[in-house]
């Protein structure tokens, strides 16, 4: 029986109202994905800019460390230092307190960004061990991180910030139940993170985490012969740092213990002193310009809100 014109009135009513309630539910998940995608893309962005602004910045104060061992190399006076004194050497220089404050923001900002590739694993790095281990790593450097931030900042303010030395803090570990044990695993741990270093050196992982299509072939090759160099140099000094603290630990004396600059000196007073602790020397510089490569040419995942 056909319908009445009132049934077929009353039928294609109710599917325009159909078609206008699932028209209302599109609209609704439209907005609210370009809501959220806006949300990220905010958050992204803040995380890419701390994160790009920081690398920069570690990446200053590697090279300076650099330039003053390669200063001392070649005879033209001063001292080798580690990042503490890299801090010293920029705040003594002309508007030193407002490049120690840009320095800061910078530290911290890389700091919090090692902690959200801790935390939220934007490289995707895993749930392996791998990658847990990576991910450990990234945490720990998050921690030095902001230690030297909050260095550079007591600088600024001019409250000291020297922070505690090697020694310091060996006699501290030596002080603890199971102390040489402890000062021995963290020796081998430096040493170990040392010899990694050196992997790299080879492997040259970083490239998947460099945006490789936005370089031309020369800048290419020169930024990965610059971060194998640097990964080199900082494989030889964390090197040696790791030994002298398990020496001291062995020895239970912490005055054996040394930081970067003292590993560097270390270099200095082995044969071809002045030629090794050149290189190693130069290596710094090249892994500072590195880090401000990868200000420019980092691959920053984004990360969620």
């Amino acid at each position: 029986m056909p319908d009445t014109p009132g049934e077929q009135v009353k039928r294609e009513a109710e599917r325009r109202a159909r078609e206008a309630k699932q028209a209302a539910k599109k609209a609704k998940q439209v907005v609210e994905r370009r809501a959220r995608e806006t949300t990220e893309h905010s958050a992204s962005s803040w995380v890419e800019r701390l994160a790009r602004f920081g690398y920069a910045t570690k990446g200053a104060v590697y090279a300076i460390v650099g330039g003053l061992a390669l200063a001392v190399a070649i005879g033209a006076g001063g001292r080798t230092t580690d990042p503490h004194g890299a801090l010293e050497t920029i705040g003594a220089q002309p508007f030193g307190v407002l490049l120690l404050i840009l320095v800061t923001v910078g530290l911290v900002g890389y700091a919090l960004w090692r902690l959200f590739q801790a935390v939220a694993d934007p490289d995707r790095e895993g749930r392996d061990v791998k990658g847990i281990a990576k991910r450990v790593g990234h945490g720990i450097s998050a921690l030095v991180y902001l230690g030297l931030a909050f260095s550079a900042g007591q600088l600024a303010m001019a409250t000291g910030g020297g922070g505690g030395s090697p020694q310091d803090w060996t006699a501290w570990l030596l002080s603890q139940p199971f102390g040489q044990g402890l000062v021995i695993g963290v020796g081998a741990a430096v040493s170990l993170y040392g010899i990694f270093q050196l992997y790299q050196t080879y492997e040259a992982q970083f490239r998947e985490y460099l945006k490789l299509d936005e370089m031309s072939a020369r800048e290419e090759t020169w930024i990965i012969r610059g971060g194998r160099l640097g990964y080199a140099a900082r494989g030889v000094v964390f090197g040696v740092v790791g030994v002298f603290m398990m020496q001291a630990a062995l020895r239970s004396d912490p005055n054996q213990a040394t930081g970067l600059g003292g590993a560097l000196q270390e270099l200095l007073q082995q044969p071809f002193g002045p030629w090794t602790l050149a290189t190693v020397a130069f290596g710094l510089v090249a892994y500072g310009l590195f880090m401000s490569a990868l200000a420019w040419y980092r691959r920053i995942a984004r990360v969620k809100a």
